[in-house]
């Protein structure tokens, strides 16, 4: 694989930033994520944390140096950044649970895979196209859908878009959505952000921006548009890019090229955001194991249904 990426996080008008974003890789499978702790519950920074911590850590367990089944994989490692977090908050007497979004992508031969939980959002661009974004898990988002169907709410109506229906750490079972595969060309970009971004800025402009500028020169931009389009009061801000098959020479600021290295090897920025002054603890196989069980007995009973 060859690949640029580039990565900005910025605090806003908030006391702390709860965003967490990274990447990890090995010689054939890439993976991309990043997560949005969310306000009113406690401790949103570690939420996040978790999340990619257990990305991080399913991937490194599965990509060999592939994965077997992208998909498959998404669901799992969200499932149980999921599980992790209802296990971080039993285990320290937590009243509430910490509470998250996250977005991933897989890109592996040749091909992008994703998924997401809540409103932080993938675009994917070619050349000057919008070519997929996520759909929220919001109310607002569920409104304007129905409403190309029926007339679900009075016209003028608005719902709170910050109002999500599922996220991790929830009570619930969080809802998943993944997409894949997708072929991608040379020079596709794509795009996780939190909603401080797409919140100030139209999908129009984030797309024009990444299409028309280098990665390094695009993402620092539109965190500087959306914190001074949000003004004073900006919602934590996060954004990483990345460049498929990039032309860039892999030796350059943010190029990345896999060719070399062996079939045990693992690289990974979100293992080292994981150091801090908060000690997070190791990953619960058990709650790992659980999540698969999960996973792998859905993907049963809906094969049984199809038959």
């Amino acid at each position: 694989m060859r690949f640029a990426v580039y990565q900005v996080s910025r605090r806003g008008g908030r006391e702390k930033n709860e965003d967490r974003m990274g990447y990890c890789y090995t010689r054939d499978a890439g993976l991309f994520a990043l997560a949005d702790g969310m306000g009113g519950h406690p401790e949103g920074d570690m939420a996040a944390q978790v999340a990619l911590q257990s990305l991080a850590a399913i991937f490194q367990r599965e990509a060999k140096p592939s994965l077997a089944d992208p998909i498959r994989f998404l669901n799992e490692a969200v499932m149980a950044g999921h599980h992790q977090l209802l296990h971080y908050a039993t285990s320290r007497g937590l009243v509430d649970t910490p509470r998250t979004t996250v977005v991933a992508c897989v890109l592996q031969g040749a091909a992008a895979y994703w998924a997401h939980c809540g409103d932080s959002r993938l675009y994917l661009v070619r050349g000057d196209k919008l070519i997929a974004r996520t759909r929220d898990h919001s109310y607002t988002e569920l409104q304007e859908t129905m409403a190309k169907v029926a007339q679900v709410v009075p016209a003028g109506e608005k719902l709170n878009r910050n109002v999500l229906f599922t996220c991790l750490g929830s009570p619930g079972k969080p809802m998943v959505d993944t997409a894949g595969p997708l072929l991608m060309h040379p020079g596709d970009r794509v795009l996780l952000c939190s909603d401080g971004m797409w919140s100030a800025l139209p999908d129009a402009v984030i797309t024009s921006v990444i299409a028309s500028r280098s990665i390094s020169d695009a993402v620092p931009e539109l965190v500087e548009q959306a914190l001074r389009q949000a003004g004073p009061k900006s919602d934590n801000v996060t954004a990483l890019a990345v460049e498929w098959e990039s032309a860039e020479d892999a030796t350059a600021s943010g190029g990345v090229s896999t060719q070399s290295l062996g079939d045990e090897v693992f690289a990974s920025t979100i293992q080292a955001s994981m150091l801090g002054d908060t000690e997070v603890d190791e990953l619960d196989e058990a709650e790992i194991e659980r999540s698969i069980r999960e996973i792998n007995e859905a993907i049963q009973r809906s094969s049984h249904k199809r038959r």
